[in-house]
């Protein structure tokens, strides 16, 4: 695969897609015109046969047909054009991330943001302009949240290796991305995955045989309540001549079933009320849901994680899609019971008691597999996101992963938030060499970046997923970073406590397995030199202790000194930078040995401050 071929093939099917909605938008003004062409001549018509008649009335029902049938293929004109125009917005979104423009155009995850977690804020794994906003093109919740779990909690090797295989098959799939694209509308309304599966594992409320006596109860009631209703009707209108015993055996008959009706809604109602209710709290928005399982029904995969997961959609009966869209019509009809006129019906057919039954009887079946199909999916559309990252970058290879521990070796790393011409790739190793590298470098110079190129792709790596990177080769580590750590209002904590109480939880995750990849940003910046230059030493040498590799950064020299305190343990790095033109320079390159200079004061001046 050519580094060429994403973009020729997204631009090729955009302009295929925008001459079919043109297509159809022609097709729909014709037929449009064509319908009030035919209504207005059946008025003419209507007008010659009633009151000139000058041929049969019944002729009327040609032009009535027709407008009829008309009608349907407006409808699936509208249809057809409403899938092509978020398949045209599908294929738009993707060049623009070709081209580096994708920030604010998708999910951007906000929701999975946690201020505690030990390093997704800090590599900008969620919110705007995010790895997630970046990778996720999953419809549903469940792939939404599965992904962003992978970004959060990297995998056992094993693992991994089945998630790129699995990547590398779905790769070239790119008519399964664009058939889940333009699946109903936002994924954020569909179904939250934790509620719906824990709704189906319930015990149920009505019993096998309750649903089954009631629901014969009910049927005969309603159906000799609607016959009596009928003929008390027509004898009050005068339809029927019934003797007046008949018309009182009636009025008996119908009241006794109304007082029966009344009896069987009253002795079921707190289970009826609660079963409707759980069900609209767990089980809504399940068009969208239906939709992805029955595209994923019709794929066969060869990898075996794949595999694995199209098996836990097999059933006997019904596949799952169908099985989701026989409850999400069910879950209609407990809607209309909003409907006035459902409401005035409702009370002679028990309706509510028979859409409880209908509802338990289809989780009595389906709903303790529910969880498996929810799981199924969520992995699906995980795998589905980063195989589309790994088409629309083919230069990004699969990392490798050892046993050897703690390791991490790549070269020529690059930001995969940053566009392929903008970024500058420096190699970064811990494996043969020191555990720690202090890098040193003026303001803007890139020593924050490196730190997160670093994270992101080990993040990348250990989720299953390509880095930006000509050959990476890494253990399992657990990720923590110091980069971004800020003072909160709300918790009354100072940017120094904030940072020395992520330090500390860095130091405790690196007393447990994997080794840790620590990540620390101008280290211990709230307090004096003196303080800085002792504490920061003891962490990082007890960080070492504990078998952790990482990169510290730092513009205050005297921090440069603890590469030399730690020797072969040790190595110091940094990023220079020259003035042109009365404008600061940066090549972005790391280079060994700590830097020599500072430009605090070029920038100031360069930006008008008289110092």
């Amino acid at each position: 695969m050519q580094a060429g071929e994403p973009s020729g093939e997204y631009r090729e099917r955009l302009q295929a897609r925008e001459t079919s909605h043109a297509s159809w938008e022609r097709w729909h003004f014709h037929l449009g015109n064509l319908r009030a062409g035919i209504f207005i001549a059946a008025l003419g018509l209507g007008f010659l046969a009633l009151s000139r008649q000058l041929f049969s009335a019944w002729w009327l029902l040609l032009p009535a047909a027709l407008i009829f049938w008309l009608g349907g293929r407006l409808q699936r004109s509208e249809t057809e054009q409403r899938v092509l125009s978020r398949a045209v917005a599908f294929y738009e979104r993707s060049l623009r991330r070709l081209d580096g423009r994708w920030a604010g155009t998708g999910t951007d995850g906000a929701r999975f943001i946690d201020d505690h977690h030990l390093y997704a804020r800090d590599l900008d794994l969620f919110g705007h302009a995010s790895l997630f906003e970046l990778l996720c093109a999953a419809r549903t919740r469940m792939g939404e949240e599965t992904l962003a779990i992978w970004l959060q909690k990297p995998a056992p090797p094993a693992t991994v290796a089945a998630r790129q295989e699995a990547i590398r098959e779905l790769a070239p799939r790119l008519n399964l991305r664009e058939d889940f694209a333009v699946l109903g509308e936002d994924a954020r309304t569909g179904v939250h995955p934790v509620e719906l599966a824990a709704w189906g594992e319930r015990e149920s409320v009505l019993d096998l045989a309750t649903c089954r006596i009631v629901r014969w109860v009910a049927s005969i009631f309603g159906a000799v309540a609607a016959v009596a209703l009928v003929l008390y009707a027509g004898v009050g209108f005068g339809t029927f001549d019934l003797p007046a015993s008949a018309v009182v055996a009636l009025r008996v008959c119908f009241l006794s079933i109304a007082v029966g009706l009344v009896g069987v809604t009253l002795r079921y109602w707190r289970r009826t009320e609660r079963v409707l209710s759980e069900a609209e709290t767990a089980a809504r928005d399940l068009g969208l849901f239906s939709g992805v399982l029955y595209r994923i029904e019709s794929e066969r995969f060869s990898s075996p994680l794949l595999a694995t997961l199209r098996a836990e959609l097999e059933t006997e009966g019904w596949p799952p899609s169908r099985r989701i869209g026989r409850l999400d019509k069910l879950m209609r009809l407990v809607d209309s019971r909003r409907n006035m006129m459902v409401r005035m019906i409702a009370p002679f057919v028990l309706w509510d008691l028979h859409l409880s039954c209908a509802l338990e009887e289809w989780r009595r079946v389906s709903g303790p597999t529910m969880r498996r199909w929810l799981d199924a999916v969520g992995e699906i559309e995980a795998l589905s996101s980063l195989a589309s990252y790994h088409y629309e970058n083919p230069r990004d290879v699969f990392p490798e992963m050892t046993g050897e521990s703690p390791y991490f070796d790549s070269e020529s790393l690059g930001h995969p938030l940053l566009p392929h011409d903008e970024v500058v790739r420096n190699d970064v190793s811990f494996c043969s060499g020191p555990q720690v590298v202090v890098v040193s470098g003026s303001n803007m110079s890139g020593k924050s970046t490196l730190l997160r190129t670093v994270g992101i792709n080990a993040v990348l790596a250990q989720a299953g997923a390509p880095v930006r990177a000509r050959r990476m080769r890494l253990s399992p580590l657990a990720i923590g970073a110091s980069i971004r750590t800020m003072d909160s209002l709300s918790e009354g904590t100072s940017r120094f406590y904030a940072e020395i109480t992520r330090l500390r939880a860095i130091i405790e995750c690196a007393e447990s397995e994997p080794p840790v990849l620590f990540l620390i940003d101008e280290f211990l910046h709230g307090t004096n030199s003196h303080d800085r230059r002792i504490g920061a030493e003891a962490i990082v040498r007890g960080l070492i202790e504990r078998g952790a590799v990482g990169l510290v950064t730092t513009h205050d020299l005297a921090l440069a000194q603890i590469a030399d305190a730690l020797g072969l343990r040790g190595e110091n790095v940094h990023f220079a930078d020259h003035l042109e033109d009365g404008q600061m320079r940066f090549d972005y390159r790391m280079r060994p040995g700590v830097v020599r200079k500072s430009n605090a004061i070029e920038l100031m001046r360069s930006v008008g401050l008289q110092v």
